[in-house]
């Protein structure tokens, strides 16, 4: 495991970092979610080349610090996550993120160009949303209050989303996790999507098969490659890790 201070509090992110050459690949997971369980059969799989990858938890998740005074904004989330990668030597990097961690990966190509050469968006985010109602398949986290879902609104939460995402979800910060959930509803200024578009590196946008995203041909408009996976469901690289492998060999440098 590997740490790099990344905020004035001492607050530490770290990561599962597997060892290769150059590019290095970034994995970021999704709301609630830690990169390692979501990503390590598809990061050690024999379809791809070895490469050194970094299995990053953002801040507030999994094996990472919950510093208390961190706003978890995608903004900061990205930022925070562009000084880890600097302290670790990355550049020019090839980032795979999925669902939240999609926007975040997007805003950090945008603020922090030269430590992304590639971004793969796994079923990501990309548009603002109305915290109520629930979305389908959502948490609904950001319908709360930050002091209601700190109390009690976890409890519901966890009932909702099941055994398999409370898993990682019951490790994060619930803070944290709120204020990301918030963030994330509320989206960015452009948004997510308007980032990607406007990004000057190879990109592409994967999602379950049949669920073609909003606005898929504005997307490829832009140069975004939107690629289906077949057998798959939100959590693309643990419903179909085989085809999820192939199709980053055919991306990847």
């Amino acid at each position: 495991m590997h740490d790099a201070i990344v905020h004035p509090s001492g607050a530490r992110m770290r990561w599962v970092e597997l060892p290769g050459a150059d590019p290095a690949r970034v994995y970021v997971h999704g709301l609630g979610a830690t990169s390692a369980p979501y990503y390590a059969e598809v990061a050690a799989h024999p379809l791809l080349p070895r490469n050194r990858s970094l299995l990053i938890d953002l801040l507030g998740f999994g094996i990472s610090d919950r510093p208390e005074d961190f706003p978890y904004t995608l903004e900061a989330h990205a930022d925070a996550l562009a000084e880890a990668l600097r302290k670790a030597g990355v550049a020019g990097a090839a980032v795979i993120a999925h669902s939240m961690g999609g926007a975040v990966a997007t805003v950090l190509a945008a603020r922090h160009a030269e430590l992304v050469a590639n971004l793969i968006l796994v079923d990501a985010n990309l548009d603002p949303y109305p915290p109520t109602p629930v979305q389908p398949g959502g948490s609904g986290i950001a319908a709360y209050t930050e002091e209601s879902f700190v109390a009690d609104g976890w409890k519901e939460v966890r009932d909702r989303v099941g055994p398999h995402w409370w898993s990682t979800m019951r490790l994060a910060d619930p803070r944290g996790l709120h204020r990301t959930a918030v963030s994330l509803a509320k989206g960015t200024t452009p948004t997510m999507r308007e980032l990607l578009q406007d990004l000057p590196i190879p990109r592409a946008y994967l999602h379950p098969e049949g669920d073609v995203p909003a606005l898929a041909e504005g997307l490829r408009a832009s140069g975004v490659q939107v690629l289906s996976i077949p057998e798959s469901g939100h959590n693309i690289m643990l419903d179909n890790p085989e085809a999820f492998a192939r199709t980053l060999t055919d991306l990847l440098p």
